[in-house]
């Protein structure tokens, strides 16, 4: 199977606007990205899909793949449809990988590929165990839901599953619970499948595109792992990561 990996990459972020040029010891966000994807065994090619003509300089100066896309997307997944047909060469599947990650670890990029790989698998994606009871109970982290065999059968920013028997701080003593970490891999045939699905119920009361996936009964596959990634959302985040460095 030939794999595609696309680093979706929009300059004006409400709360970072540029953020992917962002200096991060002394190369840009979008860059420390690519290098970490360069470092996996199972992507074919790599290319970074973005909407501004400053951030598609950047990424050919320092020696990458990118494309021009529409500014007029309403999410993700359609920016990676097109950039999946305006990149050379034919691909059975693709990963989307967030521009925000400069340090995101290849290893999880080839797990989602191998997850990918399975047949009865339309998306795959990766989540991991809640440990901390903070988490457990913010909404703006999201809990999913999966089956023995790993297979995602809901997401939700609530916290699922709702353990009636016991206080909630004993919830994590008795069940395992996992947040989702959202990064996706998609049969190519697919993705195209996605860009024409209308918003659904579910997808709009929870702010969840993934919910629109479900609700047309396609199959998402997650992969738990141990290793956390970091997003920078914001100038302050950028400042931490900087500092851990």
């Amino acid at each position: 199977m030939k794999i595609l990996a696309i680093i979706p990459a929009r300059y004006g972020s409400t709360r970072f606007p540029g953020k992917p040029l962002a200096d991060i010891m002394g190369k840009p966000m979008i860059q420390r990205v690519y290098e970490q994807v360069q470092k996996t065994k199972k992507i074919d090619h790599s290319v970074v899909a973005t909407d501004d003509e400053r951030i598609f300089q950047a990424v050919i100066a320092f020696g990458g793949n990118a494309v021009m896309t529409s500014e007029k997307h309403p999410s993700g997944t359609d920016r990676c449809f097109e950039a999946l047909q305006k990149t050379t060469g034919k691909f059975d599947a693709l990963i989307n990988i967030q521009g925000d990650e400069p340090f995101i670890d290849p290893e999880q990029i080839d797990q989602l590929a191998e997850l990918i790989t399975q047949k009865q698998v339309d998306i795959a994606t990766l989540i991991s165990p809640i440990t901390d009871e903070s988490l457990l109970f913010d909404s703006n982290v999201v809990k999913v839901v999966i089956s023995k065999t790993g297979k995602a059968l809901y997401f939700s920013r609530q916290t699922i599953p709702f353990n009636r028997n016991i206080s909630k701080e004993l919830w994590l003593t008795e069940h395992a619970y996992f947040r989702h970490l959202g990064i996706y891999a998609y049969k190519a045939e697919v993705l195209e499948t996605l860009t024409k699905l209308v918003p659904s119920g579910l997808e709009k009361t929870e702010s969840l595109e993934q919910l629109r996936w479900l609700e047309n009964d396609l199959y998402i596959q997650a992969g738990i792992t141990e290793k956390e990634s970091f997003s920078i959302d914001t100038i302050d985040d950028l400042k931490k990561i900087i500092g851990k460095i």
